[in-house]
């Protein structure tokens, strides 16, 4: 066994530098797979997957696997997918179950992971005690619509555990979305390598220039504990103007700013602007007067969005106020392994980053597109798998495409003997830095570590 902090130390991740052993190394790998994982709070499904008692999702980590389960209206429970007699798994995927039967000998479990049956039990004498043969259980909580579990039965709470998100992002009430579409692929990269492609935004002017004509895409981000934050510096969650990056011109009507990020996004990412903002588009210029000022368009087009999301039944989290709105930035990173975009207020954009079982060069990518519909509205759910992202029927659209092309890049570039680590922007890829940062930590000195305290300039909520 190493002794902790021997190989890794914390104090090598600064705010300009990331050793790129983090991300190559089958050590580092194998730390987290031991200290990591077991540990922490990490999503596993969403409340609508599992509506009625009964209805289950398996949630696969490493060589780890959970089941969650609807056991009454109002309760959740999970357990280690593993039967006590041989170990085999009880259950794969999702679907509805009475009981857990397992299919090697055919004993069973109550959904609340009571042992009913063990066939020939009097072969076993009373040694045999129903306490041994229980399903192990594991700590399970909500938030945001999200169902979390984490296998330490003596972790934190989840509240503790996601406490800045909750002051900085409660109100948006993201627990009544629902998934406009929920696709899977395997990339060719570490978990790691692949989330740092969507939790900080300084990578917007190379990657995705086409958003320059339409928003300022200037960012600074910062950590909440083990958790971090990016948002672009301007007056609103985007800057619609012209980037400052690009040649002086005159700005264009800010309505031709919101036609065309609303656009993009609908046709080449399908998230962060709801369908209904998009066929709301030419209210634009039908409903509000030629002459109005940028200030004036802004706040026609937020009342536009409400009426149309109230007349479609989907309601509207009428407590946000503009301060609250400005201070739940645009691009949040859920300690360790999920991030989610939230620019459109009734649509969200969110992403969950695992290890492929223990290969270290491959990770499981989940990107699910979250919105708000009127009861009953929403599409069916249909969870696409895709072996090799590049499967043309995958569709994911030019925006993560562009992300997907560098990927297999930097996976490659991280290990090449000429490159000793990455050399961070310290304002703008603060994200970044604090959750390597965190994870060593994590593993060197264990799960309290990295705690968020809320300073007093933190408690928005209050305000």
């Amino acid at each position: 066994m190493i002794n902790k902090g021997d190989l890794f130390p914390t104090s090598e991740v600064t705010d300009t530098f990331l050793p790129s052993e983090d991300n190559c190394s089958p050590e580092f790998a194998r730390l987290e797979n031991e200290r990591l994982w077991p540990y922490v709070w990490q999503i596993a499904c969403r409340l609508e997957e599992i509506p009625k008692v009964g209805d289950f999702v398996t949630y696969d980590i490493v060589d780890d696997s959970i089941v969650v389960i609807r056991t009454s209206p109002t309760e959740i429970k999970a357990y280690h997918n593993v039967c006590p007699h041989r170990g085999r798994q009880l259950t794969e995927g999702c679907g509805h179950a009475k009981l857990f039967k397992c299919r090697f000998h055919g004993w069973e479990f109550d959904l609340q992971g009571n042992n009913k049956l063990v066939i020939d039990r009097h072969d076993f004498g009373p040694s045999l005690t129903d306490d041994k043969i229980k399903l192990k259980p594991v700590k399970v909580d909500c938030w945001a619509g999200f169902v979390f579990i984490n296998m330490d039965l003596a972790c934190e709470s989840l509240a503790d555990f996601i406490a800045p998100l909750d002051d900085r992002c409660g109100k948006f009430e993201f627990h009544k979305l629902r998934y406009r579409y929920y696709k899977t692929g395997i990339m060719p990269c570490n978990w790691k390598i692949g989330q740092g492609f969507f939790n900080e935004l300084y990578h917007v002017q190379q990657s995705h220039p086409q958003f320059l004509q339409h928003m300022d895409d200037y960012s600074r981000a910062r950590a909440y504990g083990r958790h971090g934050a990016s948002w672009y510096v301007g007056d609103n969650a985007i800057p619609l103007r012209r980037s400052s990056r690009l040649p002086k011109r005159p700005e264009p009507d800010i309505r031709e700013h919101i036609i065309g990020i609303t656009t993009r996004l609908q046709d080449e990412l399908g998230a962060m602007v709801s369908e209904r903002a998009y066929r709301a588009l030419h209210r634009l210029k039908t409903d509000i007067p030629s002459d109005a000022t940028q200030t004036e368009v802004l706040i026609a087009w937020g009342k536009i969005l409400v009426e149309e999301a109230e007349k479609d039944g989907a309601g509207w989290p009428m407590e946000l106020t503009a301060e609250y709105i400005a201070a739940s930035h645009v691009d949040w990173q859920i300690f360790p392994n999920s991030i989610y975009l939230h620019t459109g207020i009734d649509n969200v954009i969110w992403y969950r980053f695992r290890p492929h079982g223990h290969d270290h060069d491959k990770c499981i990518m989940d990107i699910w597109s979250l919105e708000r519909y009127g009861e009953g509205k929403q599409p069916p759910l249909k969870r696409e798998f895709y072996s090799d992202w590049r499967d043309p029927a995958a569709k994911w659209g030019r925006i993560l495409e562009q992300d997907f092309e560098n990927m297999l890049a930097v996976q490659k570039g991280n290990k090449s003997r000429a490159f000793a680590g990455s050399r961070l922007n310290p304002l703008q890829e603060t994200t970044v830095s604090n959750l390597y940062r965190s994870i060593r930590q994590f593993i060197n000195d264990g799960p309290q570590a990295g705690t968020y305290w809320p300073i007093k300039d933190d408690a928005v909520a209050a305000k």
